[in-house]
């Protein structure tokens, strides 16, 4: 039996599965997520802990108003120990519908600026006070504020968010439990590579201290849901970037553990390849660096072969492009494609080495439904099969 190191929680979000409702996503745990807690277990790859089996929620708007509705959340909290399940982590990023619709830049909204967003924030944070253990306390991860194209008005942001972190606090203080809120930088947010990290927690931390308000509070509730695909297409170092997210008192919430495509795009039959992760539900943004290091970021798979196609966009030689498309931790696609995988790997390893980073792992490959049919396979063997490729890098 190999156990992997108990001092992380890891799960897989479901928000793979299409849900939106209460109803749905419960029909979702019971269906799947369970089945993918015997499959591991099956194999004798079980973490070191009696707390059970982890669940990553992923609850819309419409979901979170459901569970807080009558006995909803008692009845679930019962499952939950019936099951020896428990559940320490929320996804707060999509709203509404994620899934058998075009989401593309909808799902930033509603965004930071708006009422709604931190409304269905707080909620959420009512219902992980209640369901987290107290020895790991919750998380919940959000957007990155807006979407850049949104033009948003980032005192606005602060002033929801500070809201956000007062509440959190309260009920971290009247639960006894660490709680903390993850806004998740990814290419075209409101902030989405370390550099732009560093410098919108710089203003908010001023923006604070003008407004004479308790910045420590933002350090103890505020942080990054730190998503190893989106810090692999910007390019950046994983140990390097974790380091200096550390100096700068930022707060790591809870890391994603995803996987994204890498080509060498001045193959032509690379580029041939990728076309067929061109689907119409999510956004998949392309960023190139050439061989002088120069980045260049595109807003959509068809808009970067619009510009390939019309000639405004030149290739050079030895140029990589890196694709926003999720794909499963544990294997490669077939070549030509490559994969960014090297960069969950190394984020898990600088892990195991700085064990205080983050406790709070979750394995999120969200576009199991739009993946090419050669990728494709029933849902619980590639959860599984994402579980126990996590496992060994931990163990």
């Amino acid at each position: 039996m190999k156990v992997y190191q108990s001092k992380f929680h890891l799960s897989y979000c479901t928000n793979i599965h299409p849900a939106e409702s209460w109803l749905a996503t419960f029909n979702a745990l019971e269906t799947h997520a369970l089945k993918v807690r015997d499959q591991v277990e099956a194999t004798g790859m079980v973490p070191d802990k009696d707390s059970g089996f982890a669940l990553g929620l992923r609850l819309s708007a419409e979901a979170a108003d459901e569970l807080l509705e009558g006995d909803n959340l008692d009845c679930f909290i019962d499952w939950l120990q019936e099951t020896n399940t428990y559940v320490y982590t929320i996804n707060g990023f999509p709203y509404g519908a994620f899934h058998g619709t075009r989401v593309k830049e909808k799902v930033y909204q509603p965004d930071w600026t708006t009422p709604e967003r931190l409304s269905y924030t707080l909620q959420l944070f009512n219902i992980i006070a209640e369901l987290a253990p107290q020895e790991c306390g919750g998380s919940v991860s959000t957007l990155p504020g807006s979407f850049k194209e949104f033009g948003a008005k980032e005192k606005i942001i602060f002033e929801n968010l500070y809201a956000c972190a007062k509440h959190i606090d309260l009920l971290a203080h009247e639960y006894e439990k660490d709680l903390h809120l993850g806004l998740e930088p990814e290419p075209l947010g409101h902030f989405e590579n370390l550099q732009e990290t560093l410098d919108f927690f710089h203003r908010f931390n001023d923006w604070a201290l003008s407004h004479n308000h308790d910045v420590t509070l933002i350090h103890r509730r505020i942080g990054l849901n730190y998503d190893t695909c989106h810090f692999a297409l910007e390019y950046e170092d994983a140990a390097a970037s974790l380091k200096k997210l550390h100096e700068a008192k930022i707060r790591i919430s809870k890391i994603h553990l995803s996987n994204a495509i890498a080509i060498n795009a001045s193959d032509a039959e690379a580029l041939q390849a990728i076309k067929s992760f061109d689907e119409p539900t999510y956004l998949h943004q392309v960023i190139t660096r050439d061989a002088s290091g120069l980045i260049t970021r595109h807003r959509d798979l068809p808009e970067f072969f619009e510009e390939l196609d019309s000639g405004k966009l030149v290739l050079g030689e030895e140029c990589e492009a890196r694709v926003h498309f999720h794909i499963p931790l544990y294997a490669d696609p077939a070549t030509p494609l490559g994969s960014t995988r090297d960069y969950a790997e190394a984020t898990l390893a600088y892990l195991k080495d700085h064990p205080l980073t983050c406790s709070h792992l979750e394995m999120e490959t969200y576009t199991w439904g739009v993946l090419p049919e050669s990728m494709q396979k029933p849902i619980e063997d590639q959860l599984t099969e994402e579980y126990l490729w996590t496992l060994d890098q931990l163990a």
